[in-house]
């Protein structure tokens, strides 16, 4: 028997048979079907004569999952002529609060794109409802983003390294590269870090930051404790040229990425900590972006920081951190009247 996966989870479909895949549309044997029920069981239906057919039932599968789990629940209740691009990133929002897949949201977006639009074309809306919307982006590396109590014990669970590149990256918001460049004479003012290059981990020598020219640099905000792990560790251990991370092999060439890998591999597998469910590395990073936005720092700021092409990225990376929700809003007024 082999398996064919299809995009986004929908499920699979096979065929039990002694043929190999590529003699499966001209050996006479049925397709079967298996996919993920409502309850989240495994669920099997046979009988299909062509690929064609056991695809379009997985489409349906799946599509009427989508209004079930996801669509109903959420407007059941609201009358149609009601629709707007507000609601609809609203409903985007709540989706993601509640943890569900890129995948899933996709889909479930374009299942209501496909609704809104059909009533657009009928002339149920004199605007597109959808106008201004930014949908969701399915990425398998959903951010995994570890709490302020997970962060305080992970960063300490390691060398002297581990905890100057974990506070770079999660005070500072650097990626991995620059933090392993990490320089003191890039502290320009006592709050302020100024990132002018990267290790590259192709070429292994310090370059350009990601999307910059070789003269570029970014300025980013320096809390005080970054500030003092800088300075700590470069009196303990010294500097060259001003950096402080080098090859423990060969002093003479800059820090490799796979050395943190290791040491992480050893924290995840002592489990003396509590680490998330999917957190990596880039999680610290994470989590710079994650306590800008939840104290209300501009996302356009956030943005600049660290270092994307546009806010856009940040947006979709980091939407669902950003404060501000219609039913938030309504239980916090609720509150304040009813006291």
């Amino acid at each position: 028997m082999a398996t064919v996966n299809l995009i986004r989870g929908m499920g699979t479909f096979f065929k039990e048979c002694e043929h190999p895949m590529s003699r499966w549309p001209r050996c006479p044997h049925e397709y079967t079907i298996r996919y993920r029920n409502a309850a989240g069981r495994q669920a099997e239906e046979s009988g299909f004569a062509t690929q064609d057919k056991a695809k379009a039932r997985l489409v349906e599968v799946y599509q009427d999952s989508l209004l079930d789990n996801h669509l109903y629940p959420a407007f059941e209740s609201r009358r149609m002529a009601t629709f707007d691009h507000k609601v609809v990133d609203a409903f985007i929002q709540t989706m993601e609060r509640n943890g569900v897949g890129l995948g899933t949201q996709s889909n479930a977006f374009d299942k209501l794109k496909a609704i809104l639009l059909d009533a657009h074309r009928l002339g149920l809306y004199d605007e597109n409802p959808l106008d201004g919307v930014k949908p969701p982006q399915y990425d398998a590396k959903r951010a995994v983003i570890p709490s302020r109590e997970q962060l305080k014990d992970i960063r300490m669970a390691g060398d002297d390294t581990f905890l100057l590149i974990a506070d770079l990256m999660s005070g500072c918001g650097l990626r991995n590269g620059e933090a392993y460049a990490v320089n003191i004479n890039n502290i320009v003012a006592d709050d302020v870090y100024r990132i002018t290059e990267q290790v590259n981990q192709t070429t292994r020598t310090y370059g350009p930051m990601k999307h910059r020219k070789a003269d570029d640099y970014r300025d980013v905000p320096l809390p005080a404790h970054v500030k003092a792990s800088i300075e700590q560790y470069a009196a303990k251990w010294g500097t060259i040229d001003g950096y402080l991370l080098r090859n423990p092999n060969d002093i003479t060439k800059p820090y490799r990425g796979y050395l943190l890998e290791k040491q992480w591999q050893r924290i995840k597998k002592a489990g003396a900590v509590d680490i998330p469910e999917g957190m990596t590395i880039y999680s610290f990073r994470h989590f710079f972006a994650s306590n800008c936005l939840g104290h209300n720092i501009p996302i356009t700021d956030v943005a600049e920081w660290m270092g994307h092409r546009s806010v856009d990225i940040t947006f979709k990376t980091y939407r669902h951190l950003m404060p501000g929700s219609i039913s938030r809003a309504a239980q916090v007024l609720n509150l304040g009247l009813a006291a």
